[in-house]
């Protein structure tokens, strides 16, 4: 495990400091600067919320997001595992045929 580094983070309008993996950094920053993003589009939308409706926003945005991928990647797994399947049929019929 690589040692912690510490970063500084603004997400709407409150800093932190967190204490990451440095082979984790680039992509927490890059996180980071979706999840501002979308609180700026959200912002353009919703007139008149406060920061925490903004956030909260873009949490459930995240939130579905995720499922859908998860529910992608859950049928990329299906695929990859019939594939091995298919391949490991092919070798025993290759090798029954020598």
């Amino acid at each position: 495990m690589d040692a912690l580094i510490p970063v500084t983070i603004l997400i709407g309008d409150r800093t932190y400091r967190l204490k990451i993996d440095a082979e984790d950094e680039e992509r927490v920053r890059k996180s980071v600067k979706l999840i501002n993003e979308k609180i700026a589009e959200f912002k353009n939308n919703f007139a008149g919320k406060d920061m925490q409706d903004f956030i909260s926003m873009v949490l459930i945005w995240f939130a579905t997001e995720q499922m859908k991928n998860n529910g992608e990647t859950t049928m990329l797994h299906d695929t990859i595992s019939r594939l091995v399947q298919m391949e490991e049929m092919i070798d025993r019929a290759l090798d029954e045929g020598k």
